[in-house]
């Protein structure tokens, strides 16, 4: 059987731990900011790109990874013999997983897939593609089961500005500034049958008390959670919410793994600092 890669696009928020851990390979995506371009999470971090926009208003534009970048990345792999499982950014954000698709169908043996998700939910898909490998399973049937898994997967956000999402087109003014003004901490949530974004409850306080409640209002709504892994995932916050969505989540149900991950910066760029958002799946 040829050894199977697994790799993933850099949004996924994998990690150093779970890399190394599963051997998984991250493809990063490119960063323009202030005239100059960068490697998410390589040569540029989350605060470099808040410190930007408070200092000059000025957000990154970030770049699917193209066809040719995709090539060049799988094309060693292929010549060696192995078959390469990648996970996308959700198709509904990004051009990224139709360039790859367009890769596969010229160098056989790379298997796309449409996480339909972003940020850690899609990090669940590659844990799970992780484990068939270690099983033993074909790259053919770990890309059918990853497909059909994939609406197992849910992914959520809580926000503490809309000033972000305003800069970036996302928002009104008038909706920036009266969240701002009443303190209001909007939800979002993945639709993961199609990785498109959409607001959800909106709760009103500081972080010490909007944060417990989203969490347990999303734990709640499930009875069939699988409790192998939850992620922990934010854009840059006080270690204090991140102990306080631990023990929140843990009042709920004891999961074998809590992960803890740093968004990356094509996904922090549009929710700004203190976001803060936990993913999990059903069984």
């Amino acid at each position: 059987m040829k050894k199977i890669i697994l790799s993933v696009d850099s949004t996924c928020d994998i990690n150093h731990e779970l890399m190394e851990t599963y051997n998984i390979n991250s493809f990063p995506y490119t960063i323009l900011l202030d005239e100059k371009v960068y490697k998410d999470n390589v040569d540029i971090t989350p605060p470099e790109i808040f410190n930007t926009y408070f200092e000059k208003k000025i957000l990154p534009k970030t770049s699917a990874i193209n066809v040719a970048e995709y090539y060049r990345y799988f094309k060693p792999w292929i010549d060696d013999g192995h078959e390469v499982i990648h996970i996308n950014l959700g198709s509904a954000l990004t051009s990224s997983h139709n360039n790859c698709s367009i890769v596969a169908n010229e160098l056989k043996g790379i298997y796309p897939i449409d996480s339909q998700n972003l940020s850690t939910g899609s990090a669940l898909l590659v844990l799970k593609a992780a484990n068939m490998i270690k099983e033993g399973l074909s790259a053919q049937e770990i890309s059918t089961r990853l497909n059909s898994h994939r609406g197992n997967i849910h992914m959520s956000f809580i926000l503490d500005t809309l000033d972000f999402l305003y800069a970036g087109g996302r928002c009104s003014k008038l909706s920036s500034l009266g969240a701002n003004l009443l303190k209001i901490k909007p939800v979002i949530n993945v639709d993961n049958s199609s990785g498109a974004m959409d607001v959800g409850n909106k709760y009103r306080g500081s972080l010490s008390k909007t944060i417990p409640k989203y969490i347990s209002d999303k734990l709640s709504s499930y009875d069939n959670i699988n409790q192998d892994h939850i992620f922990i995932v934010h854009s840059g916050i006080d270690s204090k919410y991140i102990d306080l969505a631990k023990s929140v989540i843990l009042e709920h149900m004891d999961f074998d793994k809590i992960h803890v991950a740093v968004a990356s910066c094509t996904i922090s760029c549009h929710c700004g600092p203190n976001t803060l958002g936990i993913a999990f799946e059903t069984i």
